[in-house]
């Protein structure tokens, strides 16, 4: 007789369990927010049966580099990341966070985020409820929200700065005693209430809307320690930062700054035990220079550092449409369709002598890039409307304009009307050559991140990673193993944050469980949608082939479409009290 009592039980997949272990046809049994069964044949009944023939069944991806930390306050379901099969995010990277904030400092910490990451301030104001003072506050409040994924966030030095140290945190002042007591005092609060860690950005990158850099980014490696040394008497979290790596150093023959930076990095994991997590990118402007610094890492890590740079699986591209950028907007006539919306932007294209002008003071204007590494994301095998973004270079718009004979304005203007609109283009900015992140993803060191979801939402869109992860390095390229792939979505990320009973298909996870047609993941191009707070516009991409993402054994997404059903919780780390 069938046992009786499963929610749940997803029948006949191939179940990839996160660990790196082979592949195997099992089911998986699933009763209220836990697995409780993956056994070759689960004799029972269930509420609900998922036939999972010819698709694989992987844990939840645990997403590590978001900044969702306003977007969830109003987009519960943390869009686009839910299309991809992310089940759990990590928030307050790069040092930018809403908390520890006076009542005085909303404004200052909103002004600041849209500085850094490119998430519209007024959206931030109206969007967050704005109800807490310290960061333990702030994660009642997300744990309270109703919200589709599980979260966690670490706690970001620009907020503690900012606190403790006003104006004076912008600067290159050294913190008092009383200004360091009263940043460590927040932190250990912070920790205490569940933070997955501490957050500093370093690059000169960041600023803030006057052009200084932000808050923390002058800090000394004292206190840096300082905060290393909470996260060490607390036995948990992680310290990430937003590094300085290669600024202010002309060739990779001599990078004694950045060896610097990974020198103090590795002090802080060994007097606080904990690991220190960084972004990598490669640029053409330094090709090698992502090697070096793994190479410094590892040595740092032989003498009992754990640094665990990360990157993304593919490159990080400027995305230009018709709705953001376009390459020609150095010219008074491609500048004036900003102000067009609801469609009038494709009606004063299709209009002939409007095209002439456009294409005339084109010519008139040196385009925004370099046209020749200006790549067409809409494309696909037998001409589908997929993206694709393997850097080919005879899908550029410079290839592209000589392939057919025409400028390079002209050409563009063509295919904005046979893709009725949707032409969306990518600059590559970072990790420029996909064979540099095939290098770094080689390196077990190193860790998939850095997808930004939430963040630079105008800008660019790597919230997919996951997708193309799978479907183009493991499908179509067979770089790595579908085993070795799930494991750096799932289990690497998860262990790495300390998130628990995560990122594992095992009896007694948490039932965060994604059904997959591997054969049919597919990426369309993104889209720009004007659904942020005071009808603010952001770039949005869904994925084909995901069947069914299940969190805390609720389905949450299935064929790409939300069920209605927000069973995510609040991620605290294993210490919290």
């Amino acid at each position: 007789m069938a046992m009786k009592g499963f929610d749940i039980i997803i029948r006949h997949g191939t179940v990839v369990d996160g660990t790196g272990e082979a592949a195997r046809r099992a089911d998986v049994g699933i009763v209220g927010d836990r697995i409780v069964a993956v056994d070759e044949h689960i004799d029972a009944v269930a509420a609900r049966e998922i036939d999972a023939e010819g698709r694989i069944v992987t844990p939840g991806f645990v997403d590590i580099h978001t900044h969702l930390d306003a977007q969830l306050a109003w987009d519960p379901v943390a869009s686009s990341s839910c299309y991809h099969g992310v089940t759990s995010v990590v928030m307050g990277n790069c040092g930018v966070t809403f908390a520890p904030c006076r009542p005085d400092d909303r404004e200052y910490l909103a002004e600041l985020m849209e500085s850094v990451e490119d998430i519209p301030r007024d959206a931030i104001l109206q969007g967050l409820p704005w109800d807490w003072v310290t960061y333990g506050e702030y994660l009642r409040t997300m744990e309270r929200l109703p919200k589709g994924v599980n979260v966690g966030g670490m706690v970001g030095h620009c907020a503690l700065r900012q606190y403790a140290m006003g104006d004076r945190g912008l600067g290159t002042d050294v913190p008092t005693a009383d200004d360091l007591a009263t940043m460590t005092d927040l932190l250990r609060e912070a920790m205490e209430a569940g933070a997955l860690g501490f957050s500093t950005s370093r690059t000169y990158l960041h600023k803030v809307p006057d052009g200084r850099p932000v808050p923390g980014t002058h800090a000394q490696p004292d206190e840096l320690y300082a905060f290393a040394d909470v996260l060490g008497r607390h036995g948990a979290g992680v310290f990430e930062s937003a590094s300085r790596i290669g600024e202010g150093e002309r060739d990779d023959a001599d990078v004694p700054k950045t060896r610097a930076e990974l020198a103090w990095m590795g002090e802080v994991s060994r007097r606080s035990g904990r690991p220190v997590s960084f972004g990598l990118t490669q640029h053409d402007s330094r090709p090698d220079l992502y090697a070096r610094v793994i190479g410094f890492a590892k040595e740092e890590n032989a003498r009992g550092a754990n640094l665990r740079p990360q990157t993304t699986a593919r490159s990080v591209g400027i995305l230009f449409s018709i709705d953001t950028r376009t390459p020609f907007d150095r010219s008074p006539a491609w500048r004036s369709l900003r102000e067009m919306r609801n469609g009038k932007k494709l009606v004063a294209i299709r209009d002939a002598a409007f095209r002439s002008k456009l294409i005339d003071e084109a010519e008139l204007h040196p385009p925004t890039v370099d046209l020749d590494h200006l790549h067409i994301v809409n494309r696909g095998r037998n001409g589908s409307a997929e993206a694709r973004y393997d850097l080919d270079p005879e899908h550029t718009l410079g290839a592209e304009a000589r392939r057919r004979g025409i400028c390079a304005a002209a050409c563009f203007i063509e295919l904005l009307l046979e893709t009725d609109g949707a032409l969306v283009l990518s600059y590559p900015f970072l990790n420029q050559r996909l064979d540099a992140v095939e290098e770094m993803l080689d390196d077990p060191l190193v860790t998939l991140g850095l997808a930004d979801a939430g963040a630079h939402v105008g800008q660019i869109l790597d919230a997919s990673q996951p997708t193309f992860f799978l479907s183009y390095w493991v499908r179509e390229r067979q770089r790595w193993s579908l085993e070795e792939a799930v494991r750096r979505l799932t289990s690497d990320t998860a262990d790495l944050f300390g998130i628990r009973d995560r990122g594992r298909l095992q009896v007694g996870a948490f039932a965060d469980v994604n059904v997959i047609d591997l054969e049919a993941l597919r990426l369309p191009p993104p889209v720009y949608r004007f659904d942020f707070p005071n009808g603010a516009g952001r770039y949005v991409q869904g994925a084909e082939g995901y069947d069914c993402t299940i969190v805390n054994g609720r389905m949450f997404m299935e064929h790409g479409e939300h069920t209605g059903v927000l069973a995510g919780s609040l991620l605290r780390n294993s210490n919290a009290r």
